[in-house]
């Protein structure tokens, strides 16, 4: 869908400062936008809608014969509709479909520029070692705070002590591995459940949880290591500074082909842990940005007394073992 929206803007956006530059007053500059639009978005749509079909095959070629394809099939197209559209016109206006072709490739070369350029800027090379490092960031302060909590049980409850032990070495094994790729939703769920558990262990009752997970798809693929972050924004920023704790929801479900993640944590105006929230939202909306493009949204939003963070994502299956 980004891809496509960035296509319909960038193409549309050539043809009006092409209007423009063709034209003296703003009346007939309106009038050559008409024209030129009524022209290319028969092209446009109908060369969008053959990649799409085509999409699965262009992408077992080479880059190279793939950008060849691309161009061929972009001018083939313009030429042919153009061809059409006219009625079969007469050899006469045989320019036009020359000027068409010539306008093709000089728009797909322009876009297969700059989304070669784009693939730069977003590739691992450039990216992994900022995003890595965002999202192994875990606050110096729960390491110390869940040994504490291990030590203190190691005499009185020695097993609960291993476990958590087993908890905190799943946890900081999943944080330190190579996360560029999707994972099912069901991994990071289990690894949450880990987190919270260890949070369990020091804040006793003050942690409360509710889970509405019924409608969860286990085998959606989502970012790693994007509901653990939160959850620990949420124990950090909503239970941490009251003394009465509160409650954390989190609900996970499928509608139609999205997937729905909303988290609700207790918030207060004068807590003074707030503005720390926008770090780790930052980063997860980058990381979702990177997977999905404009497909993935999250929205944040102050509901009384409660913080929800709502993540949409679509609905995209692992493969099975």
């Amino acid at each position: 869908m980004g891809v496509q929206l960035r296509i319909l803007v960038l193409v549309n956006t050539m043809a009006t400062v092409t209007a423009i530059l063709r034209t003296d007053t703003l009346e007939e500059a309106w009038q050559a936008m008409m024209q030129v639009s009524a022209a290319i978005q028969p092209i446009l749509l109908i060369t969008l809608l053959s990649l799409f079909v085509l999409n699965p095959s262009l992408a077992r070629i080479s880059y190279r014969s793939g950008l060849l394809a691309v161009m061929m099939l972009a001018v083939l197209l313009a030429i042919g509709i153009q061809h059409i559209a006219g009625g079969l016109i007469g050899p006469d206006t045989s320019h036009a479909l020359w000027r068409t072709g010539f306008l093709s490739i000089l728009a797909t070369g322009m876009l297969l520029g700059y989304f070669n350029l784009r693939s730069r800027a977003l590739s691992p090379s450039f990216t992994e070692a900022r995003l890595q490092a965002l999202q192994a960031r875990i606050r110096p302060h729960f390491l110390f705070n869940s040994l504490n909590a291990v030590l203190s049980l190691i005499r009185s409850d020695p097993k609960r002590a291993e476990t958590a032990l087993e908890d905190m070495a799943d946890l900081f094994r999943v944080l330190m591995a190579d996360n560029r790729q999707l994972v099912p939703l069901q991994n990071e769920l289990e690894l949450c459940r880990q987190y919270l558990s260890l949070e369990k262990l020091r804040l006793g009752e003050r942690l409360q949880l509710s889970w509405h997970i019924d409608n969860m798809p286990e085998d959606a693929l989502i970012p790693p290591l994007v509901l653990q972050p939160l959850l620990e924004n949420a124990v950090y920023h909503g239970i941490e500074p009251f003394q009465e704790g509160g409650e954390i929801n989190i609900n996970l479900y499928r509608s139609r082909d999205q997937v729905h993640m909303v988290l609700t944590n207790p918030y207060r105006l004068e807590g003074e842990h707030h503005n720390g929230n926008k770090m780790a939202l930052g980063n997860i909306r980058e990381r979702l940005a990177l997977h999905f493009d404009a497909e993935a949204q999250i929205v944040t939003k102050v509901v009384g007394n409660q913080y929800r963070v709502h993540i949409v994502i679509p609905y995209r299956q692992a493969p099975n073992p």
